[in-house]
């Protein structure tokens, strides 16, 4: 698959050729920059608006085989010389990029939201144009993205407080197609704000649907919630690491039956051994034979589900999963985060819950009012 590259890839590209044709007077057509991974990459540039005191061009974002929702925006660098005797850049955002309004992210409160990477990649590539110019005095850059305020909608960003447009991003330079390590560093940006906010504790589901039914259910708003998708090992690694004290995982029969087999992972390309699981815990529940062979023929838990309450024995299964639930998210935990449990299905509501998650409705409706 063909990757791409990021926002802060075209952010410098940009700001790099718009530098060059301001200090030297000369046209640019395509510019060249090395990314952190040391891929090169070779831009096109485009809109070109050139004067003697400012220049501003734009590359169009390529996000390769990844299903990215910027890939065709156009990303503006604007270079215009700066007040400043000293030799210095300074950078900021200007429309269609997000400002930051909440403490726990990349940059401080007020800044534009241009991570420190895509910073350091402007930084670079500017001034290796300063040095071929021979010019030490301060320039001023202006990362915009026109149609950043609309796309923002669907993106993090008013989740974590960054208003205004989307956000400068990229460690690598490039974009990996369908990159767990983009899921992975979303994770750990929420669960860091929380923490970051005074927060020791913090509500997680795998999905939309968890989040939707802790606030149907417990009248839990989403937005205090952090998404860990499928990675639940390397969410609970991430809460040890910035020192949470206590989690709790609220999620779908579909999805937690696989904790209960030890499993952090639970994309299906792991792991998909739903079925076997729950006829293995309806084996320890006597289920009758004939039963369990209708579980192991279903397509999904919810089904499963509706067999076993027809049969009078969904309680005392669901008590059984959850009991492996708890067993398997303690070991991951090494003891250094408490985690409660809500397991529920679609149908059927609230299937089972950990012993102290009921402490967990006084603690969010507490929070609900602050």
């Amino acid at each position: 698959m063909r990757y791409g590259f990021t926002t802060g890839s075209c952010a410098a590209a940009a700001s790099k050729a718009a530098t060059y044709m301001l200090l030297t007077g000369k046209l640019k057509t395509e510019i060249t920059i090395e990314t952190p991974k040391g891929i090169p990459y070779k831009a096109q540039l485009l809109d070109i608006n050139r004067t003697e005191h400012l220049v501003s061009c734009a590359v169009k974002k390529d996000g390769g085989d990844d299903p990215d929702i910027t890939t065709g925006t156009l990303i503006y660098g604007k270079v215009s010389y700066g007040e400043d005797t000293e030799h210095k850049i300074e950078i900021d955002g200007g429309i269609g990029v997000g400002r930051v309004t909440k403490p726990g992210l990349d940059q401080p409160i007020g800044n534009a939201a241009i991570n420190h990477v895509p910073r350091e990649m402007i930084e670079k590539e500017v001034m290796q144009v300063c040095q071929l110019a021979d010019y030490k005095g301060s320039l001023k850059i202006e990362i915009s993205v026109p149609d950043g305020e609309r796309l923002a909608e669907h993106t993090f960003n008013p989740r974590l407080g960054i208003v205004g447009g989307i956000s400068i991003l990229g460690t690598s330079g490039i974009v990996e197609p369908m990159s767990n390590q983009a899921i992975l560093d979303t994770i750990k940006v929420e669960l860091n704000q929380r923490r970051t906010q005074g927060f020791d504790y913090v509500a997680v589901s795998p999905g939309n649907y968890g989040l939707d039914f802790m606030k149907k259910t417990y009248g839990y708003d989403l937005d205090r919630s952090v998404k860990c998708s499928n990675f639940i090992g390397d969410t609970i690694d991430m809460a040890v690491e910035l020192g949470f004290h206590r989690m709790l995982l609220t999620g779908h029969i579909g999805k937690l039956i696989k904790v209960a087999g030890g499993i952090m992972n639970t994309h299906s390309r792991e792991a998909d051994c739903r079925m076997e699981l729950l006829a293995a815990f309806s084996l320890r529940e006597h289920v009758e034979a004939e039963q369990i062979c209708n579980i192991l023929d279903c397509v999904t838990t919810e089904e499963a589900v509706r067999i076993l309450k027809d049969n009078g024995k969904l309680h005392p299964v669901m008590e059984r999963v959850m009991e492996r639930i708890c067993y398997y998210l303690e070991k991951r935990a090494k003891g250094k985060l408490q985690i409660d449990c809500i397991l529920y299905a679609n149908e059927f509501g609230e299937l089972a819950r950990s012993k102290e998650a009921a402490e967990w409705f006084i603690l969010l409706e507490q929070e609900q009012v602050q």
